[in-house]
């Protein structure tokens, strides 16, 4: 009775707590610019783990963390420091600076509208609106999927409660304050999970003895692998795979609406540099500790039943010995990795569809308070729609939502990746490369669902035909670009003047002469 109490007044705590802060941004959150940016003036550390936590869900540490440890041992790790170096370092060094410039010059709330400005094409941007509303919605509803067992194990409470709880809870504090109330919960919600994180690492190794007597017996796993030791090698069993696994949950980030938007609210320069070190620590901590963790899923084989539970079971079999308080712990770490997912997804959806196809499209005019208020009932719309899909795959078993989950992050970074970066970089970009981008990603990835079979074997995997559209959109671009009518030049010299304009600074920012 008394470890339930202690379960459930944590939980009461960090309820109170989220919803405390978004009714305290309220005034935040007045017009499109404080509702969707925060007003454009972000600080570093609310920046970075916003960036951070809408990044790593309850998807990574449950679903991600449990499938590929156990495919691939300590070497799931590369995935974790893939995320770290690629999707967060590289990310705030090539995007951050050019995007916040950009944007703001173009005068550009969501990425289809930056697409629509840059590229002069209010067509081009309906397609990205259409493209995030189709994809983001299975990937919303999938940030429920890890939830189910460790609820089960730590509460006894049916899913459909569980799911409703958190989708109300997180509707409170976003229709109430918005962008800057979904950046102070996430900041909240990140230090939970870097505690708890290293807290579950330390506990799980413990179990097995410290971490050297836990890599032995992995050394001693023979699995699958007909290769002595390999689960605890450093490339692990199929370096391949690993490679695709390492390229879509890091480079992915490049072209995911929810992720780059972070960067059009950001307050400073100062503030990106402080952010990429943060942002970068963060995902380390986060994803490192995530996939290290579920290396030793094997350890556990004993009593995890992959065929009859799925590797959605892995994490919480080596979670469910813990002690009490550790276990509720490991229950918050979870509900803020998805609930800080899932407040930025459902902004981004909302904002999205209300900024580039109600506004203009099927109403006219507009002002900020009928936008604002349009943003927020889509917020309910949106958050509905992944409740529906969660319960109804949870309760049937509908395989068709599941594989929708895992293209719906291949086809949005494969779409966008390659048209957003060239866009702030290459004056040549042309619309015509960013059409081909946006069908030839969503194409092939919707493709994989209907027709898997048909494709080679490599690109069976949906996670492998992801990496594989973001790397074609790499080349596509450029290509189609060299090979269609220039931009007008007028145009670029005014889309490009942002950065070409003379700001003064101390020398501590630059020596100069």
């Amino acid at each position: 009775m008394g470890d339930m109490i202690l379960k459930v007044g944590l939980l009461v705590i960090f309820f109170g707590v989220m919803v405390g802060i978004g009714l305290y941004c309220r005034r935040h959150a007045t017009d499109v610019n404080g509702f969707v940016l925060g007003g454009r003036s972000v600080g570093p550390w609310l920046t970075a783990f916003a960036y951070g936590t809408s990044y790593f869900s309850a998807v990574v540490f449950v679903g991600y963390a449990g499938q590929f440890g156990w495919k691939y041992g300590i070497a799931a790790t590369w995935a974790g420091l893939g995320n770290a170096f690629l999707g967060s370092l590289l990310a705030w060094v090539v995007l951050g600076r050019r995007t916040r410039v950009m944007t703001q010059h173009l005068d550009s709330a969501t990425m289809p509208e930056f697409f629509g400005k840059r590229f002069e094409s209010r067509a081009l941007k309906l397609c990205a609106s259409a493209i995030i509303f189709v994809f983001l919605i299975p990937y919303t509803a999938s940030l429920y999927n890890g939830l189910s067992r460790l609820f089960e194990m730590a509460f006894h409470v049916d899913y459909a409660v569980c799911v409703l709880v958190m989708a109300v809870l997180t509707a409170v504090y976003v229709i109430a304050g918005g962008y800057m109330a979904t950046a102070i919960n996430d900041f909240i919600q990140g230090i939970v999970m870097l505690v708890g994180i290293v807290a579950v690492i330390l506990a799980v190794l413990n179990t097995q003895g410290g971490f050297l007597p836990a890599l032995e017996k992995l050394a001693m796993v023979q699995g699958e692998s007909t290769v002595p030791g390999v689960y605890a090698s450093f490339f692990g069993p199929d370096p391949v795979n690993l490679l695709g696994v390492v390229l879509l949950t890091s480079l992915g980030t490049w072209g995911l609406p929810q992720m780059v938007q972070k960067f059009y609210a950001i307050k400073s320069e100062a503030a990106i540099s402080k952010g990429t070190i943060i942002s970068t620590a963060f995902a380390l901590v986060v994803a490192g500790g995530c996939y290290f963790l579920g290396g030793f899923g094997r350890l556990f084989s004993d009593q995890i039943d992959i065929a009859a539970g799925g590797f959605d079971s892995v994490i919480p079999t080596m979670l469910s010995g813990l002690p009490t308080i550790l276990i509720a712990v490991v229950v918050i770490l979870v509900l803020s990795a998805s609930m800080s997912t899932l407040s930025s997804l459902v902004l981004t959806s909302s904002s999205t569809l209300t900024l580039d196809f109600i506004k203009g499209t099927l109403i006219k005019k507009m002002d900020e308070k009928k936008q604002v208020l349009w943003m927020r009932g889509l917020v309910v719309v949106f958050i509905a729609i992944s409740v529906v899909l969660a319960i109804v795959q949870y309760r049937s078993n509908v395989t068709f939502i599941a594989q929708l989950m895992g293209v719906s992050w291949g086809a949005l970074a494969g779409a966008f990746l390659a048209p957003f970066l060239y866009g702030l970089y290459w004056k040549r970009t042309t619309k015509v490369a960013c059409w081909v981008s946006f069908l030839f990603s969503t194409v092939v990835m919707l493709a994989n669902i209907f027709w898997r079979s048909a494709f080679p074997a490599l690109l069976q995997s949906p996670i492998n035909a992801g990496a594989f559209c973001m790397l074609a959109g790499l080349v596509i671009v450029p290509v189609v670009s060299l090979f269609t009518k220039a931009p007008d030049k007028q145009r670029l010299e005014e889309v490009f003047s942002c950065y070409g304009r003379k700001v003064t600074v101390t020398v501590t920012d630059s020596i100069g002469e």
